[in-house]
């Protein structure tokens, strides 16, 4: 499970036809998710951890917050924009026909989003045939404000977890974590997590945040321990600053992590070298685990 910082990117080439499993084992693979995802073998991956663009449909003119005419840090990456429903509606199916071939027979699925697309989201996984055992529901204790005032503050996001069909039996579910996490005695499908704030979250030279929807370490935490055992894999196709694949490592796991975006690639990297911040991360990580 050691893994050195410097053999962590591989950097995506046409002319690779496969990536034979054992090579991009705990690498993250840079480039675009729809084309590295056609190049690992089937049925080689315990979990898929799914957090795509959420195609917010933000004006294009810039949020302000409403008493002080200062700027709002949203989402307004390029990467989120979409020509249309029907653009987004096809990159998400492509990238889950490719998710459902790569799953192992008793694999899980989770792909996270807000109201904006998750119920376009959970359509096409049934279009698709996956068969949907719970959504989770993850509620923030310190959400982004409404700055206008004219809807409800949204405080949460919906985490589907599927498998690959109906048939499927003996997928893994830790009854015992789930409680832990879940309301009183139950593991109850609400999980109450603050946003990324303070040391975990990533920041850019000029000290602004390097990714916009940095997930929580405990978030994923979470995913890993109900739902995937030691030794397991790992894939997270669009990675982000690879919060999946440093939790699994954390939780001896190993990962498989794609991204394109190049200065989120140098912010894995840096992730992964800085052992002031593993240090802090692995102790959240593993506080609780018993």
């Amino acid at each position: 499970m050691n893994q050195s910082p410097k053999k962590l990117i591989i950097k995506d080439k046409n002319t690779v036809e496969t990536y034979p499993l054992d090579e991009i084992l705990n690498k993250t693979l840079f480039g675009d998710a729809l084309k590295i995802l056609k190049k690992i073998p089937s049925n080689s991956v315990d979990l898929v951890f799914l957090d795509p663009p959420y195609y917010l449909q933000l004006p294009q003119k810039q949020l302000k917050r409403w008493n002080v005419k200062t700027s709002v840090e949203g989402v307004d990456d390029d990467w989120d924009k979409f020509e249309s429903f029907e653009d987004y509606d096809n990159f998400i199916k492509k990238i889950l026909v490719e998710t459902k071939r790569i799953m192992k027979e008793k694999a899980a699925l989770w792909i996270i989003s807000t109201y904006h697309s998750i119920f376009r989201i959970g359509a096409i996984l049934q279009d698709l045939e996956y068969w949907l055992l719970s959504n989770v529901i993850w509620l923030k204790t310190n959400p982004m404000p409404n700055w206008l005032g004219v809807r409800f503050t949204n405080a949460t996001e919906t985490l589907i977890w599927a498998i690959k069909n109906k048939d499927v039996k003996g997928y893994t579910f830790d009854k015992n974590a789930a409680k832990k996490y879940g309301i009183g005695k139950v593991g109850a499908n609400v999980w109450t997590i603050p946003l990324c704030t303070g040391k975990e979250r990533m920041k850019d030279n000029e000290g602004k945040k390097l990714h916009s929807t940095q997930k929580p370490i405990e978030l994923l935490k979470r995913i890993i321990l109900t739902t995937s055992k030691e030794g397991d894999i790992i894939l997270d196709p669009m990675a982000g600053l690879g919060t999946a694949g440093y939790v699994a490592k954390a939780l001896k796991r190993d990962f498989i992590m794609i991204e394109k975006e190049e200065k989120y690639i140098e912010g894995i990297q840096r992730r992964f070298e800085e052992e002031l911040l593993i240090d802090f991360e692995k102790e959240k990580i593993r506080k609780d685990i018993s």
